[in-house]
């Protein structure tokens, strides 16, 4: 038999502000046409006054455990995936731990901006695989709004708040592509493209900064890289594109991903779409598609599904799994 990380339930939470494109012709030179026609994202929600990363986060876990028919008591570990912590320190996940109730296990967060999900699924997937832990709760969770410069159109309209659970499960398989679970990871980095993607600020410079993003740059890696990862992946988990139920992508701009799917060779009905309603949501767009995805009734169990997402660092990746 093969140990297996099984997807056991998943979740998600949005803030109650809903800003669509339109609000922000009133500050910019932009309008609705101009950033769907750029980036396919119709509206964004923004956290609250005072709502954090790691109060959605809570909230995401609290879904997922509903929908696994769990409750902290049965969790190992957390792994929160955000570039937005509430605090320096502690990380976000033990404020998730302390939230949930849960005093037994560990608790970390990863940090890989946008790519940050499948680090945090790759850990989590070792993690079991070890015998460290045999429930892990994974979160991607952001509050991206906070370190806007919003007199910059170029990146102010493209990104959103939110945050997405899952959990893991340790569970025997026979070895082959046929098990539910995770089939195989991929990860990659590159910190010679440190300016192409980055927050001009930090703790050791002493101010919080703003995000900074050379976007033609971005796109031109974005498209190669993930169908490179992707295909990488693919191969461990010895599946073939064509046994691909559905892609969940990243949700940063809608012309990536159609040029990702097209790479790959998978038409756009395979993929499953949520930019055009929360716009770039960072670490968290995957476990928030993820779960959307689920919601819709287009993820079923039994699925075959490549996930995999590009943010700054260039830090980029996959995850082979069946649901």
């Amino acid at each position: 038999m093969t140990l297996r990380a099984v997807v056991k339930g998943v979740g998600h939470y949005l803030p109650e502000r809903v800003v669509p494109n339109a609000e922000f012709e009133a500050t910019l030179d932009t309008n609705d046409e101009w950033i769907r026609a750029r980036s396919g994202i119709e509206r964004r929600h923004f956290a609250a006054e005072g709502e954090t990363t790691s109060s959605m986060a809570s909230a995401a876990a609290r879904a997922a455990l509903k929908d696994a028919g769990l409750t902290a008591a049965d969790i190992d570990a957390i792994i929160v995936a955000t570039s937005t912590a509430d605090l320096t320190f502690p990380s976000a996940a033990t404020m998730v731990q302390a939230d949930l109730g849960m005093d037994q296990g560990f608790a970390f967060d990863v940090q890989a901006v946008c790519a940050g999900f499948i680090y945090a699924l790759s850990n989590a997937n070792a993690l079991i695989l070890s015998g460290q832990a045999k429930r892990v709760l994974i979160i991607g969770a952001e509050t991206f709004s906070r370190i806007m410069d919003w007199t910059d159109r170029s990146t102010c309209v493209l990104f959103g708040d939110g945050a997405g659970a899952l959990i893991l499960e340790a569970q025997d398989g026979t070895g082959g592509p046929e098990d539910r679970g995770i089939l195989s990871t991929d990860l990659n980095s590159d910190g010679r493209h440190k300016d192409l993607l980055y927050v001009d600020g930090g703790v050791s410079t002493g101010t919080t900064g703003y995000l900074r993003m050379q976007g033609n740059q971005v796109f031109r890696h974005a498209v190669e890289k993930l169908a490179s990862t992707a295909t990488k992946a693919m191969e461990r988990a010895g599946v073939a594109p064509q046994d691909v139920d559905w892609i969940v992508p990243h949700q940063a701009n809608i012309r990536i991903i159609q040029g990702t799917a097209k790479k790959l060779g998978l038409p756009m009905e395979n993929v499953v779409v949520t930019v055009q309603d929360h716009g770039n949501t960072s670490a968290a767009s995957i476990p928030l598609a993820l779960s959307v995805g689920r919601s819709r009734g287009q993820i079923k169990e039994g699925d075959l599904i490549v996930t995999e997402a590009i943010g700054g660092g260039l830090a980029w990746g996959a995850v082979v799994l069946r649901w």
